[in-house]
């Protein structure tokens, strides 16, 4: 039993780090420092997505799966990838642009609800079907890197001081609502993207390890203001991943749901 110790330590910060992002969004911790609390909240949000990861790898690396371990990430995960990023675009938009929000409450909450719905879907479904039939592609974009495109966005358009420049050009308070909006949408669709694990290429392998080094070594300096084009960076890379990656589905859709089908006629 011992060797379940290790991925849900993991998969148990993974929780609490979704529970204080949500706190920093909503503005508890703002008494005791003067840290922006939805830059704080982004970073907590990238840790989850940090050390998402690090739960799967060790549970295969200790022969440790379990149902049980695999709800508990699900729980763990619709926290910091559902509604902790919800939360903070949410809060944010009423502290920054509080008039603006009061006018557009509706679509802000319609959004928010769409967005924390089709995570939750995401997450049943992955449980439900695409973890067993689904080896090498996930099934809709996976609420971990919707959650982290979200945060990271609004920690860029706050940084860059977007909420300012609104105060004249009111419209570019669309872009991270319209943002929310897509990675919901693609989070439940039909498309498929493939899985970052070992390929049968060495180079490619080779240039995967450098990219998960390079965007692991971000993540963790994601909070330091003093590092030039940090948000750029994970932007491009995650971006790059799921429009190359939705395109490589596309391309062989056919053959990935004829693999799938032999595997289990509830597939797809």
């Amino acid at each position: 039993m011992t060797r379940f110790i290790l991925p849900n330590a993991f998969t148990s910060m993974n929780f609490l780090l979704g529970v204080f992002a949500i706190c920093w969004a909503t503005g508890i911790f703002s008494d005791f420092t003067d840290r922006d609390p939805y830059r704080m909240s982004a970073y907590f949000v990238v840790l989850c997505v940090l050390l998402d990861k690090l739960d799967g790898f060790a549970a295969r690396l200790v022969n440790a799966s379990s149902e049980f371990g695999a709800q508990f990430d699900s729980l763990a995960d619709l926290i910091a990838f559902g509604l902790a990023p919800a939360f903070g675009l949410f809060f944010a938009y009423m502290n920054y642009a509080k008039e603006w929000s009061t006018k557009n409450i509706i679509l802000i909450l319609v959004i928010f609800s769409v967005y924390v719905l089709c995570a939750a879907m995401r997450l049943a479904k992955y449980n439900a079907m695409d973890s067993n039939c689904l080896t090498d592609y996930f099934s809709g974009l996976p609420s971990t890197f919707a959650g982290a495109i979200n945060v990271i966005i609004l920690s860029f358009f706050i940084y860059k001081g977007g909420f300012t420049a609104a105060v004249s050009s009111p419209n570019i308070l669309f872009i991270p609502l319209f943002i929310m909006l897509l990675t919901a949408l693609l989070m439940v669709s039909p498309l498929f993207l493939p899985k970052i694990k070992a390929r049968a290429s060495k180079a490619f392998n080779a240039f995967q390890f450098v990219m998960i080094i390079v965007t692991y070594i971000l993540g963790f300096m994601f909070i330091s203001p003093n590092i030039p084009f940090i948000h750029e960076i994970l932007i491009l890379l995650m971006i790059g991943y799921i429009v190359i990656g939705f395109g490589v589905g596309l391309y062989r859709r056919e053959q990935i749901i004829k693999e799938s089908e032999k595997k289990s006629e509830e597939c797809i």
